[in-house]
């Protein structure tokens, strides 16, 4: 099949750790090319943020990235781009009208209203990935959203509309129902982890020092740095946190998640156990981890949670909120733990019992990489992916052929 893949403010090319660059680029990235392994051909349209970038850029066979001129050819924080959505539709669809795919997937809100736009007067069936949900973010973030305001109806209109939605975890179908789209019109597929580049170390971990915690992804307030900071002050011995996001580290004394979270450190006790890496390139992640002795991953709410994949697949074992997709990735007991959000007590408890039966963190090792391995691999998610397109290309060609027959 030829897909049109949409990421409008998600590049696969991007540098991860940033306020808008995690967990979508990857998957947009990783799903290509897990599709092109398959034998398809994948275009990925994505805004154009700098000056001198290729119109297009290859970045496996069978995957090009495609720079899309809308807006200013400058980085624009996500909720501002819905002004140059217009500009985005009507460049996807002189592109689809003259080389049509077999499908459109569009990945967040976004791209999804400038699919709907772009194949107007065309017959492509859309496939939805929302990726985070705008009535969750309002939940917890309330007055202080930076959303659009029409978010949350434009992505009802966009759930009704497509042909499916690819939700990432059974919480999310949950919200899709309160938004009045059906079950029929959702399909459940996780996120997925690479395999090949996050492994377990091989034979035994070498000794250290203390104990080693690893907080890891974009440093925006509601990852729940904080309360791991927080939690911290409350777990005894030579245990220290390394926190690895956010600007580059050359610019950290400047960025303002960070002076907040230093503010805190120091007010609770535990400055000099706290260390920020800042921006962290993807390539460096598994050796990161591999370095933890555990991952801590404690956001407010979560669609899905690809750090805790990554941390399961190297054989690190996690803790994580009770939010999201992470209920579904880490079993309580089995693979990690899973506390209440926003609940340094609840987390620092956590901490203190797991960290004192190294036994139950061997099994949560052997037992994480087993469930990675069996579920989560990028090749069952592009399988799986296939399966949705297949499906709805046959269904609009179907729908297609009734209507050339009936007029």
């Amino acid at each position: 099949m030829k897909i049109a893949m949409i990421s409008e403010h998600a590049s696969p090319l991007a540098t991860l750790g940033r306020a808008d660059g995690g967990g979508q680029n990857v998957h947009v990235g990783a799903l290509s090319r897990a599709l092109a392994a398959r034998g398809h051909h994948v275009v990925i349209y994505t805004r154009r943020d700098a000056p001198r970038l290729p119109d297009r850029v290859p970045i496996c066979e069978g995957v090009v990235v495609e720079h899309v001129p809308a807006g200013p050819p400058s980085a624009v924080a996500k909720d501002d781009i819905l002004p140059f959505v217009p500009d985005f539709a009507a460049y996807l669809g002189r592109r689809l009208a003259v080389d049509p795919p077999d499908v459109v997937h569009a990945h967040f809100w976004m791209s999804g209203l400038a699919a709907l736009q772009a194949t107007g007067t065309l017959t492509l069936p859309i496939v939805q990935t929302f990726h985070a949900l705008g009535s969750v973010k309002r939940r917890f973030h309330g007055s202080d959203d930076p959303s659009p305001p029409q978010r949350v109806k434009v992505e009802t209109l966009i759930g009704r509309r497509v042909a499916q939605v690819i939700a990432s975890c059974p919480d999310e179908v949950r919200e899709l129902r309160r938004m009045g789209i059906g079950y029929q019109q959702v399909t459940v597929i996780p996120c997925g982890v690479d395999l090949e580049r996050f492994q377990p170390v091989e034979g035994s971990p070498p000794p250290r020092n203390g104990v080693r915690l690893l907080s890891i992804g974009r440093l925006v307030p509601r990852k729940g740095v904080d309360d791991v900071i927080r939690a911290l002050a409350k777990v005894p011995g030579a245990v220290t946190l390394t926190v690895a996001g956010g600007s580059p580290s050359a610019e950290l004394d400047s960025d303002a998640e960070v002076c907040r979270l230093r503010t805190l450190a120091a007010r609770v006790g535990v400055a000099g156990r706290v260390r920020f890496l800042g921006q962290v390139r993807h390539d460096e992640v598994p050796a990161l981890i591999r370095a933890a002795d555990l991952v801590v991953c404690t956001p407010w709410y979560e669609p899905f949670g690809m750090v805790a994949l990554e941390a399961m697949a190297c054989g690190v074992p996690i803790v994580a909120s009770a939010v999201g997709g992470l209920q579904d990735t880490v079993i309580p007991g089995v693979t990690g733990e899973l506390v209440p959000p926003r609940s340094p007590d609840h987390l620092a408890y956590a901490l203190r019992r797991l960290l004192a039966d190294p036994v139950r963190m061997q099994g949560y090792r052997f037992a994480a990489v087993d469930r990675v391995r069996a579920a989560f691999s990028w090749e069952r998610v592009g399988e799986a992916t296939e399966t949705v397109y297949a499906r709805v290309a046959a269904r609009t060609a179907s729908t297609s052929v009734a209507a050339q027959v009936a007029s």
